[in-house]
């Protein structure tokens, strides 16, 4: 199944590529030689899966957006005090290279405007103004999860025409906010400003971000969480710069733009955004960029006010049906079907908020089993809400699915799903509990793979398999002793602690046995239908019965009573011994194809149900 969210991407790209307003920067003559018509996207979650499209891959110096990153190092190099006592954080309104101070403070403003990143470069640690760029090289590789370059010829192209930056690294040392030359500082923020990134490095720069400061590939520790939180916080009033009100407002998260036509963008805790598009508004923000931005906020709902309770993933756990079979109890043959075809059914527990962090990871790991599955239960009891986007994706998954033969269910007894919002098709079958559902995925392949004999719904007391041995003299013997009945749905067969009440046959229909719970509420075992027998071992054992049986609806039964298992001791005791024997019979091959059920399955990995044997 083709992916969900690479759709999205993919359409975002397109809605937003027929725009050529803008224009590339020309205040660096390098960048002026920019393709302006490049366009490519990243997306990445915050466990490091990537959605590329377009020219993700095609280099451009990374320009501004390096300042939330040297301004995280400072603060890991001095401490926030030291820092704070340097540049501040309050939004300028001014333009990004402003040559200003606060005039309060007499500080820079924030550390996205030029003179607070040049002041935040001075703070990074280094015996040498070489060994402090190699310690920002190594910083900026780590975010991106690969080694960085320099691009010489964009750097060249700095240090020649950067006398506006120049001008405000002097300004920064005659207030003192630089102590040393500034000439040193000036290059090192040329450096940083060089080098060379891609879509794809920005978004797991910014999915790091998302991660706490983790790299979701290397899992190496970049940042620290609580410096992390101060880098967003800056990032979100000031990263884009005198828009940066608008950008709150119709974006949503914390961002930083350069003039390489880069922006990156961050979903605390679930995703990193990164737009390649070289033609600049006149804040100086990719036009492009911004704009696939607020696409993907509105239409992922993707703003960070948009409050969510979402976990890493939504994916509680998940499991083959071979591997948790229903609790109703099945013939051999039947049995046989469901150990060939089993793994062609599984189950997704899901839990939390899903928005669209949570959809995607869903949706993902299902199409990552797709082309195996011929039926999915989506589990949604752990799941308190659905946003719009969230149900869009799995409304869009499960039509893919039945397009490519898979069928889906959903286990909702809240409704979450609401019917009305999906049209007459679009979730059925719904099931109250996951044992239905589990139910309704065997009987579902049964109905594809079994034999005749797996679809028996009728019953013969001749062909029932604890009578099937006797003899035709056997069975006439038998006969006089059975008692036929026809159990209405709801009727209660036989309740806990009752003296044995004989055995009964089924022959058509089924019922179901439970026992109370820790909550005292019933909890069913299993359920029985044609062909299948209750009450045998506490009449053989002597024993009151152990749990209650209740016809699920119309079911037809023969039952040989206390009585008449007597009178049958006393008249035909060979057909008795048979009856036994075959009970035996039963017992001991029910339990071996349970056992060989168990050693087919799979142990449970991570993110996967306990195997555990069917009651």
């Amino acid at each position: 199944m083709r992916s969900v969210v690479q759709d999205y991407v993919d359409s975002i790209l397109a809605d937003c590529g027929a725009d050529r307003s803008g224009a590339v920067a020309d205040y660096i003559p390098e960048l002026a030689a920019a393709d302006p018509d490049r366009f490519g996207i990243c997306v990445a979650s915050a466990d490091g899966y990537l959605y590329e499209a377009g020219d993700s891959r095609v280099p451009f110096t990374i320009q501004s957006i390096s300042k939330p990153f040297t301004y995280g190092l400072a603060l890991a190099d001095r401490g926030t005090a030291a820092v704070d006592a340097k540049v501040g954080v309050e939004p300028s309104g001014d333009a990004f290279n402003e040559i200003s101070l606060d005039p309060v403070s007499g500080r820079p403003r924030n550390p996205m405007i030029n003179a607070g990143a040049i002041t935040a470069a001075s703070l990074v640690a280094g015996a040498t103004a070489e060994e402090s760029f190699d310690r920002v090289r190594a910083a900026y590789s780590a975010w991106a999860g690969r080694d960085l370059e320099l691009d010489e010829q964009i750097y060249r192209s700095e240090l020649r025409t950067g006398h506006r930056n120049r001008a405000i690294g002097h300004m920064l040392r005659t207030v003192a906010i630089l102590e040393d030359d500034p000439e040193p500082v000036v290059d090192r923020y040329f450096r940083q400003c060089s080098l060379l990134v891609d879509a794809r490095d920005l978004a797991l720069m910014a999915a790091t971000l998302a991660n706490n400061g983790t790299h979701p590939r290397t899992g190496v520790q970049v940042l620290a969480p609580h410096l992390v939180e101060r880098v967003l916080s800056v990032m979100t009033t000031c990263g884009m710069y005198d828009g940066a009100g608008d950008w709150v407002s119709g974006v949503g998260m914390p961002a930083k733009s350069g003039v390489g036509g880069g922006v990156l963008a961050v979903l605390p805790g679930q995703i990193g955004v990164a737009v390649f598009s070289p033609r600049l508004d006149d804040h100086g923000n990719s036009v492009r960029g911004v704009e696939a931005c607020r696409k993907l906020s509105r239409e992922l709902e993707l703003h960070f006010l948009h409050v969510s309770r979402s976990a890493r993933s939504a994916v509680r756990a998940s499991w083959d049906l071979l591997d948790r079979p229903s609790r109703r109890r099945r013939t051999e043959d039947e049995e046989e079907v469901l150990r060939e075809h089993g793994r062609r059914a599984r189950i997704y527990a899901l839990h939390g908020d899903l928005h669209f962090a949570g959809a995607e990871t869903v949706v993902r790991e299902i199409a990552r089993r797709s082309d195996d599955l011929e039926l999915l239960v989506l589990d949604l009891r752990r799941v308190d809400d659905v946003a719009g986007v969230a149900r869009r994706m799995l409304a869009e998954a499960r039509r893919r699915l039945r397009e490519s033969g898979c069928e889906v269910a959903i286990v909702d007894p809240d409704g979450v799903l609401p019917e009305e919002e999906h049209g007459e098709d679009s979730w059925p079958p719904r099931h109250g509990g996951l044992d239905g559902a589990v139910e309704w995925c065997e009987d579902e392949l049964l109905a594809r793979h079994g034999t005749p004999s797996c679809r028996i719904e009728r019953m013969t007391l001749e062909a029932h398999p604890l009578t099937a041995a006797l003899s035709a003299d056997g069975l006439e013997l038998l006969r006089p002793h059975l008692r036929a009945h026809t159990a209405e749905e709801g009727e209660v067969l036989v309740r806990r602690g009752d003296e044995p009440a004989g055995i009964h046959l089924l022959l058509s229909g089924r019922v179901t046995v439970s026992v109370d719970g820790p909550d005292g509420r019933p909890r069913r075992v299993a359920t029985l239908a044609a062909g299948m027998s209750f009450g045998e071992l506490a009449l053989v054992a002597g024993r009151t019965h152990a749990a209650d049986v209740v016809a699920e609806h119309r079911t037809d039964l023969l039952i040989l009573d206390p009585e008449g298992f007597a009178a049958l001791g006393v008249e035909a005791p060979g057909v008795r011994l048979a009856l036994v024997e075959g009970l035996i019979t039963h017992f001991f091959e029910s339990d071996a194809r349970a056992a060989q059920a168990l050693a087919q399955r799979r142990p449970a990995g991570a993110g996967e149900e306990p195997v555990v044997a069917p009651a």
